[in-house]
Order: structure tokens, then C-alpha cells, then sequence
């Protein structure tokens, strides 16, 4: 396993794995029992990221959320697990009653929110300090530096480490980091948006806008993480729900432009050079992207699993990579 560092601050900044495990579905389609061996296989692998979220898994149970976030915790009790591995969690999508949605009832990024949440992420998961907080998608109820200043008391108080943002517009992640830095406050640095090789088009409305898809690594954003080297990507989705490898799980309609093909025959290319699988190739060529980028990926079975960390030691070649870069 290889690792790079979260942050700048030397008082919470991060070391963790290049790939990071999605516990989306733990305590929901993946039951205890599985979640608890893939979270032990990958730390046993040297992996010491782990991501999931205060609404996952809603939709799956209609509840609220938390499922994810309570299996991981009763996984850290049972194992005796510390601050060796780094727990990212998000607020601000959670239903604030069941059976309804992030879309029509979010909790939202109230300092009120912000602070009940958070303590209620870490009872889950049982610890005393959040590695890393994300905003989970936009709140245009509340006042930015409302929000700024919310996140920024939990991490002055020492309950919460790095500040993360997720789903939110480019000028929109800009702006509360500019009233961050103005204020002398801890502002976000880990950007978690939809990335893979493949590319997405933007300009289709998505459940949170009508101007596009807020939650996809759109060009602006790329320059925008290039040109602020403090800042990292979780890349999120880039396996695309199998559907590089499964014939059952075809190409969704925003993937469907005249780039895909091109784009595909090459990732085809370099699979039968290197004789690793399609989901491999893209997750090492995102590990050793130019823009720090650490993929996002989530597994329900060991065999899933196994398959993405052998994408950690998988280094394609300058040609490969140049190859790959080079289609549009």
C-alpha cells in the first residue's frame, strides 16, 4: 500500500492509504458479518482510510441514515481500533424524517446542525474526534459563513480534525474557503466529487440543480484543485458501479458522448498491455493522477475488495499513462 498526506496544518493534518474504502452499504445490503471482513482484509492490506456518511444508508431501509456509521463503530469496538485509521463521515443530506430524502428535507448546514450532527457521528462510530468532516451537498438556506464558522468551532474545540466539502458548485467551495482564510478560520481542504476515466457530462441537470450535475469533478474544479496544491480529491464512484467489467451494468446516459468510445478503446488497450483488469487500470490512473486524487472505492465482498487493492501497487507506464491522458 502507498500513502499520501491529508491537509496542511501539522495540528490535523492526515497520512492515509491512496485508496480509500467506501462503507456505503454496511449495516444495510452488506450485512455485519462481510462489512467486518472487508474492513479487516483491508487493514490488514495497509489500508487506513474509510469513508461513509450520517444518511447512509437511507434509501435502502427508509430511515434516516446511520447504519454505515453504527457498523463501523461497533467494528472498532470489537477490534480495539484507534486513531491509526482515519474515519471520514459527512452532515448535511441526512433526512430529517424517514421516508423522506435529501432532495425535499435535508438536515442542512446550520451551526445548530452542524454541531448535533457531528456529536451524533461520533457516538456512532465511537470516538472522540471526527478524522475528517465533510459538507455533504449545499445548503441554500443557510449563509456561508454561518457554515464556515460552524465547522470551524469543532475543529478549535478538537472534536473534529480536516474539514472536506462535497456536491457543492466550484464558486460556491471557492467563496467559503475565501471567508474561511479572511476570518483566520480552518477551511476546507478535501474535495470528495464523482471522478473517473471515463468522463461525465456536466451540463445535464441532476437531482440537486437544474443548471447541471453539482456533484461530478467538472473541468473548472480540476483546474481549480491543480492550482491550489494544498487541496486533494476523493474521487468517488470511479468504478461506476461495475460497469467496466459487468455486462449487466451498462454505460449510463451521461457517459454516453462522443468521447466514451475513444476513451474506452484505449482503458481496452491498456488492460490486455498490463493484464490487469479495466477497474484496476482506472484506479491506478487515478492514484498517480497530476491533480492528488485518492479514488473512492466500495466493496460487498472480499473478492471486490481484493480486486482494488491490487490496483495500490499497479504503476502504468509513462506511455500508458500519456496514451490514456490523450483522448478527449
Amino acid at each position: 500500500m502507498r500513502y499520501r498526506t491529508l491537509g496542511t496544518n501539522p495540528a490535523t493534518r492526515r497520512k492515509v492509504s491512496v485508496l480509500s474504502l467506501g462503507a456505503m452499504l454496511f449495516g444495510t445490503r452488506t450485512d455485519e458479518d462481510t462489512a467486518f471482513a472487508i474492513l479487516d482484509r483491508f487493514v490488514e492490506a495497509g489500508g487506513t482510510f474509510i469513508d461513509t456518511s450520517n444518511n447512509y444508508a437511507f434509501w435502502n431501509t427508509g430511515s434516516q441514515g446511520g447504519e454505515s456509521e453504527t457498523i463501523i463503530g461497533n467494528w472498532r469496538r470489537s477490534r480495539g481500533i484507534g486513531d491509526e485509521i482515519v474515519i471520514a463521515t459527512k452532515l448535511g443530506a441526512r433526512p430529517l424524517a424517514p421516508g423522506t430524502s435529501y432532495t425535499d428535507n435535508a438536515e442542512g448546514l446550520s451551526a445548530k446542525v452542524i454541531r448535533e450532527s457531528a456529536e451524533a457521528s461520533r457516538e456512532r462510530l465511537g470516538v472522540e474526534k471526527l478524522d475528517l468532516l465533510y459538507a455533504h451537498i449545499e445548503d441554500p438556506d443557510t449563509g456561508l459563513t454561518e457554515t464556515v464558522e460552524g465547522f470551524a468551532a469543532l475543529v478549535e474545540e478538537g472534536t473534529v480534525g480536516l474539514l472536506g466539502v462535497s456536491n457543492h458548485w466550484a464558486w460556491k467551495v471557492e467563496r467559503a474557503r475565501a471567508v474561511a482564510a479572511a476570518a483566520g478560520l480552518p477551511g476546507y481542504e478535501v474535495l470528495q466529487y464523482h471522478h473517473t476515466y471515463l468522463r461525465r457530462r456536466t451540463d445535464i441537470p441532476g437531482q440537486l440543480s437544474r443548471d447541471g450535475d453539482i456533484g461530478v469533478f467538472s473541468g473548472e474544479l480540476q483546474n481549480y484543485v491543480r492550482n491550489n496544491p494544498a487541496l486533494t480529491l476523493v474521487a468517488y464512484s470511479p468504478l461506476l458501479t461495475g460497469a467496466y467489467t459487468r455486462t449487466d451494468k451498462p454505460i449510463d446516459y451521461p457517459l454516453e458522448h462522443a468521447g466514451t468510445p475513444a476513451r474506452r478503446a484505449v482503458l481496452d488497450e491498456v488492460v490486455k498491455e498490463t493484464g490487469a483488469t479495466a477497474n484496476q487500470v482506472v484506479l491506478s490512473w487515478l492514484i498517480d493522477s497530476d491533480i492528488p486524487t485518492i479514488p473512492l472505492a466500495g466493496a460487498s465482498s472480499l473478492a471486490q475488495l481484493e480486486e482494488n487493492l491490487a490496483a495500490a501497487d499497479l504503476v502504468l507506464t509513462e506511455d500508458q499513462r500519456a496514451r490514456l491522458d490523450a483522448v478527449h
